[in-house]
């Protein structure tokens, strides 16, 4: 009798040590999953936050043309962009700053010869964003001026790049301007003033659709020949006697 109930302790033993087993494999099995599902979801985290980082932050959306510098006008150009990124401009570049009113195409398309980045932004814009631009613009070779008929909220320009935005918050902006501003790849006359140019709006100084035609100049006072009343006659040639 003892011996039986002996083996009958060793075998409830024996079991209970198989369900302790199976619990701790349980227990295991369900602490690895949950790591392996924490993981899983650490590595997706991280690859969506790169993932939306690159997209919200690319430089991808740059259309980019390719336009030979040094080319004056002294005219208004029909730019094929608007706002333009090179192409034909006036000979007088525009000084860089924030300008409050709209500039002519010309004398800017010039600034971006020099290097300059021209921010563009409707007219129309909220007065935190227009400040937020002011603020990227406060620094050498950048260029800013409201734009009516601009197709997007706000437009980066340099020469022959270009980046529509939807705010002036963009993160995409700051990285256009540390890319583009006085680029040496980029810029025809690297190295030319942003300076000493002209700081007039279109307002001011609009740029005329055709060349001015020199008016006449005026005979100087005292000329006879100003007026046709004291011109001499003409003398006649005589006339030829035919040999005979």
């Amino acid at each position: 009798m003892t011996e039986k109930k002996a083996q009958a302790r060793r075998e409830h033993l024996d079991r209970m040590r198989q369900e302790q087993k199976r619990k701790e494999r349980r227990t295991a099995f369900l602490m690895w999953g949950a790591g392996g599902v924490v993981i899983v979801l650490l590595v997706g985290l991280v690859g969506f936050y790169l993932v939306n980082e690159r997209a919200v932050s690319s430089l991808d959306a740059v259309t980019s043309a390719k336009y030979p510098g040094s080319v004056h006008v002294q005219t208004k150009v029909a730019y094929k962009e608007n706002p333009p990124m090179g192409g034909e401009h006036n000979p007088a570049w525009q000084d860089c700053g924030i300008y409050d009113q709209p500039i002519n195409n010309e004398n800017a398309v010039h600034a971006m010869e020099h290097g300059a980045v021209w921010i563009t932004y409707q007219p129309d814009l909220p007065k935190a964003q227009v400040d937020r631009l002011k603020e990227l613009s406060s620094k050498e070779y950048m260029l800013l001026s409201p734009y009516p008929g601009l197709p997007a909220k706000v437009v980066a320009s340099s020469w022959n790049k270009q980046l529509k935005l939807d705010s002036a918050e963009d993160p995409r902006l700051p990285k256009y301007i540390a890319k583009y501003r006085n680029n040496s790849a980029e810029t025809p006359e690297f190295g030319a003033s942003c300076s000493g140019g002209v700081g007039t709006t279109t307002a001011e100084a609009p740029i005329p659709a055709t060349t001015p035609t020199a008016a006449p100049t005026a005979a100087p006072s005292g000329d006879p020949s100003a007026d046709p009343s004291t011109a001499p006659e003409a003398t006649p040639s005589p006339s030829s006697t035919p040999s005979s």
